[in-house]
């Protein structure tokens, strides 16, 4: 009964810590997606561990344009090894204002929510590790800090453990 009682306390405390998007609905600069992914996006990051430690760092430049009522970000990553992904999203708009996506390595669909400069993305990523794929829920936020500058932090779970986080800094060009 003690065990129980305390896998339900931390459960509770664990969803009371979670932040809603619409926490961020007065925020400002208000981010407008299709504007700010317009055109050509650099991105630099990196993946922590858990622990802290980074394990790769990399360069995302990003270039962004509507097609038909979607917004498609053609995404080509340089790793700090040498090594290339290109990853490519197909990003509609809901008629409630939230937007869902499609990659080729995301299971199913992504979700998406946006309230002031903030958007929060859930996503399963199919991550290829050592000839394995592992889906990992990603808990992906970004947040507008200007017309062109945006940071990115997005948490990677499995069976509800953190496995690490991906940082990123996003620039328009002009």
């Amino acid at each position: 009964m003690k065990k129980l009682l305390l896998i339900l306390c931390t459960f509770l405390l664990t969803s009371c810590a979670m932040t809603d998007v619409q926490h961020y609905q007065g925020a400002k600069p208000v981010l407008d997606l299709e504007k700010y992914f317009g055109g050509t996006t650099d991105a630099w990051g990196m993946f922590q561990q858990r622990d802290g430690a980074v394990l790769k760092r990399f360069h995302v430049i990003i270039e962004g344009k509507k097609i038909n009522n979607q917004l498609v970000l053609d995404e080509r990553f340089t790793y700090d090894d040498g090594s290339k992904q290109q990853r490519i999203w197909r990003l509609t708009k809901q008629s409630d204002g939230s937007w869902s996506g499609l990659a080729d390595d995301v299971k199913g669909e992504a979700v998406g929510h946006i309230a002031g400069n903030a958007l929060n993305w859930s996503y399963t990523l199919l991550l290829p590790v050592d000839g394995k794929i592992y889906e990992m829920q990603m808990d992906d936020w970004m947040y507008l800090i200007d017309e062109d500058n945006m940071i990115n932090r997005a948490s990677m779970r499995k069976f509800g453990v953190e496995f690490g986080q991906v940082t990123l800094f996003f620039r328009r060009r002009t």
